[in-house]
């Protein structure tokens, strides 16, 4: 992010525009529907310009930009032609310490003015830093059309209920909880039909009527997929954007957990080989704790919650606690990686099966039937099986696999550092040692790994297929 957004109060507060054309007046335009009180300085000034300033209690100055005019000014905006001049103000502006803006001139940029969807007192901002200003209109304008106008009598609403709201409701969580209901309720629905007086009433008797005691606390197991963002469900976004607390694993990528509520308690609980952070009876515990303070609590975990993801023993202490809870399926690793390997899990000419095994069990042992997975026709997927990759090959072989059985390994999955290597039973250790491909890891082993070359369509930064087929 190369720019925080902010918002600025500039109620009557000075802003300097230097210029005094066409680019100066629409900025004009913006900063007294702030009621700014702008400062133009510039040899010559637009007629409609400086009506604009007659109007909205501006200033208008015929001459030559000094940087005494910074003096007292909470922002600063050049908008000329002359390259030498911008410079100045951005300089004198930065050696002041106060934000400046050189128009179509990012470099020399400290602030960057955003298109705005206005619902006042909603304000939505958009920008792109000034790398694609094209970009950001076409965003403005489905926003536009996504969002009514109504939303600005809902916000004026709410802004007028909110020190009754705070003062029935003792807790944040309760107050979050009660506007939640309004805000995606029949209230909210009421106003965007445009019953404004139909909804205040309706708001005034769901106040009164409302329950002041402490919520319920609920736990949500959500399976966060195998790392893209785009591959959570609805469901998972929604539950993340409402969560009050939010337990995640370290196979949760960053880019899922920029989706979570930002002012949820983000808390990691990750287990990594030999790091076990966080023993698991003890997040147990946590999520039984968290939902009984009224909380609701997600249980963010990488892939799909019941695939070799603990799921169903930290719902089984929920049960017995008489927590209520809810759970989202993720995509499991198996599908997606293989998926954006380009390689299908099953194929009619191929595999009719598909059986997915963890390389590590519980207590950290290994002990597997290898001989149920040497069937004929079945693809078989390990998980968490990279550190223990010569013992798989070497087993699947002894106990009558070919050791000309396809085989590969695609780490990171879906995410732009995924990398594959291809290779057979005999060989994919060998192509491991050199390598050197990361956690977390899946191998997966059978002939349907001989339709990478044909079906692989995912681009992302990784070395290649190293291959011996």
């Amino acid at each position: 992010m190369d720019y925080l957004p902010l918002f600025f109060k500039l109620e009557n507060r000075n802003a300097l525009l230097v210029g005094g054309g066409q680019v100066a007046l629409r900025k004009a335009r913006l900063l007294v529907r702030t009621k700014a009180i702008v400062t133009v300085i510039s040899h010559e000034i637009d007629p409609q310009l400086a009506q604009l300033l007659k109007d909205n209690n501006g200033i208008s100055i015929i001459g030559e930009y000094r940087d005494e005019l910074l003096e007292g000014k909470l922002l600063v905006t050049a908008a000329t032609d002359d390259q030498a001049l911008n410079e100045q103000v951005y300089h004198d502006a930065l050696a002041r310490n106060i934000p400046v803006n050189v128009v179509d001139n990012p470099k020399l940029c400290t602030f960057v003015f955003p298109a705005i969807v206005d619902r006042s007192p909603i304000v939505i901002a958009i920008s792109s830093g000034g790398q694609a200003p094209v970009l950001v209109r076409v965003l403005r304008a489905k926003l536009e059309t996504l969002i009514p106008n109504g939303y600005s009598k809902l916000a004026i609403l709410a802004g007028k209920f909110r020190a009754q709201v705070k003062q029935k409701f003792g807790t944040i969580n309760q107050r979050r909880h009660f506007w939640e209901s309004i805000l995606q309720g029949q209230v909210a629905e009421t106003m965007l039909a445009g019953r404004e007086k139909d909804a205040y009433l309706m708001m005034e008797k769901k106040l009164k009527d409302a329950d002041t005691a402490l919520p319920a606390g609920e736990v949500y197991l959500v399976g966060a997929g195998p790392g893209d963002p785009e591959l959570l469900t609805f469901k998972a976004l929604r539950l993340m954007q409402q969560a009050d607390v939010v337990l995640y694993d370290a196979l949760v990528s960053k880019e899922v957990m920029e989706l979570c509520r930002r002012d949820a308690d983000l808390i990691f609980v990750g287990k990594q080989r030999d790091n076990h952070s966080v023993p698991q009876q003890s997040i147990n515990q946590m999520l039984v704790d968290h939902a009984k303070k009224g909380r609701r609590v997600v249980r963010l975990k990488g892939g799909d919650p019941f695939i070799f993801g603990r799921g169903g023993e930290e719902l089984q202490t929920l049960k017995e606690q008489g927590i209520p809870f809810q759970v989202v399926p993720g995509i499991t690793a198996a599908s997606a990686c293989s998926t954006y390997a380009g390689i299908p899990l099953t194929h009619r000419d191929y595999a009719q099966s598909v059986t997915f095994v963890t390389g590590q069990l519980k207590n950290r042992s290994t002990v597997l039937d290898y001989s149920q997975l040497i069937a004929a026709g079945q693809t078989v997927v390990f998980y968490m099986g990279l550190h223990n990759l010569a013992d798989i090959c070497t087993k699947l072989v002894e106990a009558g696999q070919s050791e000309l059985t396809p085989a590969a390994i695609v780490s990171k999955g879906t995410s732009v550092d995924q990398q594959v290597l291809v290779g057979d039973l005999s060989t994919l250790v060998k192509l491991q040692e050199e390598a050197q491909l990361a956690a977390p890891a899946l191998i997966i082993v059978g002939k349907v790994v001989l339709l990478r070359e044909q079906l692989q369509w995912f681009s992302a930064n990784h070395l290649g297929d190293v291959s011996s087929l």
